[in-house]
């Protein structure tokens, strides 16, 4: 647990006091936000804000994490090697796709096959790795099986298992950078998903099967590491909050969301609860449904659009809401879904 407030705490101090270094930075060299011209026209006075401040979430969480084992002395584990790889390779994606927009002044870059591709490579090794390096009881990163609040009793296989993977990371990572669309809305969103992980892992720990035996114990991989690890990527994104709320000073841009993506997607996938990402992240997942119901609506009908715009918070703008007053009631729909999540995974373990 000392370890758990020791990197959350550091990673809070990090983001907070090193985000504006970073934005000084940035704004020296011109690496400002481009506006779409279709987008909301509240927008265009965000036009130069500085992006890729997803760097300094990165930065803080890692070193935050190191530190703390330092000060502990703890192994580090292989779980969260694999969970930071694959933060780290999604956020080098992202940054390509954000240096591309800052270096041609435009607010194309990466095209959307070749930001997939890459998402789906990187995803596929992390899930490829996460079935290896099994420890002393056989136990490896990833399982082999299908996982809801817990393992269940389906195998998939690696080869699925690898295809299961790459689908729930590229869906998680896309999730986030569709959200990213208004000041510190799928920040605080991820600050609330990390949250649930440390106390799902910190519970997942003291109900393992080494240490209390039993029919409801969780067979589960570094859980606690996994928290650790969890309580270093909200503090992040805490102290990025301070400088990325309305009004921002800096955005994360595709660097930070895909990124954010790739964490919760690897640390959910390690602690096996794999379909519970889906209430944990509700508002990731209602605002991808968004964008996909008005893609499909729009050729079924020949043109016709369901939503004034997507993804669902720019439909919000459209018809007048102020930005606040959106990313005030999305964070309560996000924190109603981790409550959610977080009532599934305990009533599974009540009935069990």
């Amino acid at each position: 647990m000392r370890e758990i407030l020791i990197a959350g705490g550091l990673a809070l101090i990090f983001a907070l006091f090193g985000t504006p270094t970073l934005i000084r930075s940035l704004a020296k060299r011109g690496y400002g936000q481009i506006i779409r011209d279709d987008g909301p026209s509240s927008h265009h006075t965000k036009r130069g804000t500085p992006t890729m401040g997803g760097l300094i979430i990165i930065f803080a969480a890692i070193t935050s994490y190191f530190i703390a084992h330092l000060i502990s002395g703890n192994t580090i584990s292989v779980s969260v090697m694999l969970v930071m790889g694959l933060m780290i390779s999604l956020g080098l994606v992202g940054f390509a796709d954000d240096w591309l927009k800052v270096s041609r002044q435009q607010s194309l870059g990466l095209n959307a096959k070749q930001k997939l591709l890459g998402q789906i490579i990187f995803a596929a090794i992390f899930g490829y790795l996460g079935t290896r390096f099994p420890d002393g009881d056989g136990l490896t990163p990833i399982s082999l099986q299908l996982s809801t609040v817990r393992d269940t009793s389906i195998t998939l296989g690696v080869v699925l298992v690898v295809i299961w993977v790459a689908f729930m990371v590229t869906a998680t990572s896309n999730g986030v950078n569709l959200t990213d669309g208004l000041d510190g809305l799928a920040t605080g969103a991820s600050v609330m998903t990390f949250i649930a992980f440390i106390l799902i892992g910190v519970w997942e720990f003291g109900q393992s099967c080494a240490i209390t035996a039993g029919g409801n114990c969780y067979v589960v991989r570094d859980p606690l590491d996994l928290a650790v690890f969890a309580a270093a990527m909200a503090g992040a994104c805490t102290g990025f909050l301070w400088w990325n709320a309305s009004p921002a000073k800096i955005f994360m841009g595709d660097t930070g969301s895909l990124a954010l993506g790739g964490a919760l997607a690897g640390i959910a996938t390690s602690l096996r609860i794999e379909l519970l990402l889906i209430p944990l992240g509700g508002l990731f997942v209602i605002i991808s449904a968004s964008v996909i119901i008005q893609i499909l609506y729009f050729k079924a009908t020949g043109g016709k659009r369901f939503f004034r715009m997507a993804p669902l918070q720019h439909h919000f703008e459209l018809k007048g809401w102020g930005e606040v007053t959106i990313v005030l009631r999305f964070w309560i729909i996000a924190g109603l879904s981790v409550a959610a999540g977080l009532g599934l995974f305990y009533a599974q373990w009540v009935a069990s």
